[in-house]
């Protein structure tokens, strides 16, 4: 029988954990930024997320949808909270939908082909959902929206990543959020941002019902409207950056990890027992508020 030397084992083991290499990924991602690891507090209906380098606000003393019911109605099933969808505003993916829709969670930002409409729906039901998604969480909606792959394969500079601060639903402060990430993108990738603002990437396309509700609004405080209307009743507060596919996705994750907009649990969506085809009409489903 051998007998094994008790210090030379537990030196063996002390070297092999020194050199076992950590992941590249998030080396990567946390050499990027030291903003990742925000404090939270709560002051007033805000919630403040701040550290030594940026501090960000989202409302919480606001109407948000529930993120269940934002799941549910995007499977096209009712959702159990009024107003989480609405029959001029479609919600409801398909299986390539649904995919990007669970990557998004994952990794922090959305990643879509063009401006990612559907003719079927005449709008963006993917968009759509993740901007609930995002307002149910309150943070920022993070695009980046593949424009130009051409014949050969590659990329050419042109893919757009759009980040939308409505969600948060802090109007007063949404300017100073824009200024303040423009310089930071700028001074960690060297990136302008894009100063044409006929961008028209992110729409709000609002049904009849919603018009009407509008129109009969006899509340002249715009601020109330943050405090109280559903998301897709609301305009985006956009601004962009032209990329290249690269540059979108080293920004994408940057800005994921500043907004914690990472779900680490995120599974793979199952689709729920008893969902059916949606009726042949524009919208399909249910989801309705």
């Amino acid at each position: 029988m051998k007998v094994v030397n008790a210090t030379l084992v537990l030196s063996l083991i002390a070297n092999a954990s020194a050199f076992s290499p950590q992941p590249a990924a998030a080396m990567a991602l946390r050499s990027m930024s030291s903003l990742a690891a925000a404090t939270t507090s709560k002051e007033n209906d805000k919630t403040i997320h701040s550290d030594s380098e940026f501090v960000w606000h989202a409302r919480q003393d606001c109407w948000r949808p529930d993120v269940r019911d934002v799941e549910k109605i995007s499977w096209g099933m009712p959702a159990k909270k009024k107003r989480t969808g609405s029959r001029g505003v479609p919600h409801r993916l398909n299986e390539e939908e649904r995919r990007q829709f669970d990557q998004a969670r994952r990794k922090g930002f959305l990643e879509v082909t063009g401006s990612s409409w559907r003719s079927q729906r005449r709008d963006a039901p993917l968009l759509n959902s993740y901007r609930s998604l995002m307002d149910a969480r309150g943070r920022p909606v993070i695009v980046l929206h593949k424009l130009s792959p051409n014949a050969s394969g590659g990329v050419d500079n042109g893919d757009r990543l759009v980040v939308d601060l409505s969600p948060l639903r802090l109007p007063d402060e949404f300017e100073k959020l824009e200024r303040e990430l423009k310089d930071r993108i700028l001074a960690e990738f060297d990136v302008e941002s894009v100063t044409d603002e006929s961008d028209e990437v992110d729409t709000v396309e609002m049904d009849d019902d919603t018009e009407s509700l509008l129109d009969n609004n006899t509340d002249d405080d715009g601020e109330n409207d943050w405090e109280t209307r559903p998301i897709y009743q609301l305009s985006p507060y956009s601004f962009s950056w032209e990329v290249s596919r690269q540059q979108g996705k080293q920004i994408g994750k940057f800005l994921g990890l500043v907004f914690n907009n990472i779900e680490e649990k995120a599974t793979k969506s199952k689709k729920p027992k008893g969902v059916k085809p949606g009726k042949s009409r524009r919208h399909g489903g249910y989801g309705i508020g």
